[in-house]
């Protein structure tokens, strides 16, 4: 066995762990959910409901927040300014915030003491226990990943396109969005991805600013520590399987590469 076999042996093997450990769970998962369980978990309106309820507020809240995160992220790639650095680490800090610490920030926010919550409070609005709320909830602990990726992604875009453009005459705007944005798709959508599985996921921050109306990690968890293992057990194989499904749907959207080509008679 020559060294170069040997060292890819031993890579395969300890990759071949990880992808074990993180195998294993959800097959013993799979396997002891019986089919009587899940079709009842399937036709369960209080199921159907909470997973309803977690996959649209969460797709809202990365659609709403993606409108400020992306321009944000081509500043970071683009732009020299004071204390970037400082910048960068706010917008990291939640990733690392313990997720009650982040769900107790938000509540802060968004009650009635609160900035946002005395605004909408005017407005006749209560953003606790209210799928606005739960949507602000998951954005404050997920929006990183997008800005994160789209940073990224801009950065990554070679500088002498965005110049040459220019130089043909068009404005900085078509630039942005028939040069950068384009080219910096796939690492936007990767980011958008990981932000709404981000929010989907969210039981920390979620649970204190709202458990009713309840999404669904806090469904799941009401139901174990109500009635046990067994009980809780279907709903999280049920919802496993449709965000699968919508994950390979959101991958399916960013399609081939696409060459781009500057044209002599660029509009301004």
């Amino acid at each position: 066995m020559t060294k170069n076999s040997l060292f890819n042996w031993i890579m395969l093997f300890l990759s071949s762990l990880v992808l074990l450990f993180i195998l294993a769970p959800l097959a013993g998962m799979f396997i002891k959910t019986g089919g009587t369980e899940l079709l009842e978990t399937i036709n369960d309106k209080e199921v159907q409901g909470s997973i309803w309820l977690t996959l649209w507020v969460a797709f809202a809240a990365t659609i709403i927040f993606a409108i400020g995160s992306v321009p944000l992220a081509w500043l970071l790639a683009r732009k020299k300014f004071p204390m970037k650095k400082i910048v960068q680490g706010i917008i990291d800090l939640p990733v690392v915030l313990p997720h009650t610490a982040a769900g107790l920030a938000v509540l802060g926010f968004i009650s009635r003491d609160g900035f946002l919550g005395k605004v909408a409070d005017a407005m006749g609005l209560t953003l606790i226990n209210n799928p606005a709320g739960i949507a602000l909830a998951m954005a404050f602990v997920s929006v990183p990943f997008l800005i994160n990726s789209a940073r990224d992604g801009f950065s990554a875009v070679p500088e002498r396109l965005e110049k040459a453009a220019l130089t043909l005459g068009a404005s900085r705007s078509r630039v942005f969005f028939t040069v950068s944005l384009p080219i910096a798709w796939r690492s936007i959508m990767t980011g958008f991805v990981m932000m709404f599985a981000r929010g989907m996921s969210e039981f920390g921050a979620v649970v204190i600013v709202a458990y009713h109306p309840m999404v669904a990690p806090v469904l799941i968890y009401e139901r174990f520590s109500s009635f046990g293992l067994n009980y809780a057990r279907p709903a999280s194989v049920l919802f496993i399987v449709v965000a699968l499904g919508v994950f390979i749907l959101l991958r399916l959207i960013p399609g081939r590469k696409k060459e781009i080509q500057l044209s002599p008679d660029a509009e301004t």
